[in-house]
């Protein structure tokens, strides 16, 4: 009887014994799920703060410039060029034109550098007048075509409204139409990939040139 009874004590002990390593497959596969979607999400920030930090080092390091007009007097207005961006550049040329007006009025050439974060000024206020005339009252607009990292970019149009009556210049305000970010023209170096903040405006050109075979 004593045997009978340790017999049916080690059945069970026995089967327990053979589940255990099932019992561990399941434990582990249950952590390598836990583990692979904790990875998984470990990847996608990490993805998302690589995008993050690649975005501000480019609009850090890529070039920006604002431009504003400014009235000082009836017969001064000046304009203020001002790097937004950490990278030096060097001015080219200045225009200004009317909003009817397709081509540019009045263009000056330059050959200035402008340090990252600092500004750049000029006195326009003939300038504007010779472009606008005696008496005018409407939009103007600005832009600012310069070297930087071997390649030309310009700025797009920033619009002003003026007034001008007999010759003096006697409001200008800025309007809220946004400008779009700077765009290659140029480039020293060749064909290169296109950037998100830089459209490379003559590719299209010679593109469209090419014979047809």
């Amino acid at each position: 009887m004593q045997m009978q009874s340790i017999n049916s004590h080690s059945i069970p002990l026995f089967s327990l014994v053979n589940y255990i390593p099932v019992a561990a497959t399941v434990v582990t596969c249950f952590l390598s799920v836990i583990l692979a979607r904790a990875t998984l999400r470990y990847a996608e920030a990490a993805d998302k703060g690589l995008a993050l930090a690649r975005e501000e080092f480019e609009r850090e390091w890529s070039p920006e410039l604002h431009i504003k007009l400014e009235r000082i007097s009836a017969s001064e207005t000046r304009i203020v060029v001002t790097n937004l961006a950490k990278i030096s550049v060097l001015l080219q040329f200045m225009q200004l034109r009317k909003i009817s007006h397709a081509v540019p009025f009045e263009r000056c050439f330059l050959n200035d550098p402008l340090v990252g974060g600092m500004t750049w000024t000029q006195d326009v206020g003939k300038r504007l007048v010779v472009c606008t005339g005696p008496d005018f009252a409407g939009l103007i607009a600005a832009s600012v075509t310069f070297y930087s990292s071997g390649r030309m970019f310009r700025t797009d149009w920033f619009r002003f409204y003026i007034e001008v009556a007999d010759g003096r210049v006697v409001r200008v305000n800025p309007t809220n139409v946004p400008a779009r970010r700077v765009r290659v023209l140029e480039n020293r170096k060749g064909p290169e990939r296109r950037r998100e903040f830089a459209q490379d405006v003559a590719a299209g050109v010679g593109a469209s040139k090419r014979p047809v075979t």
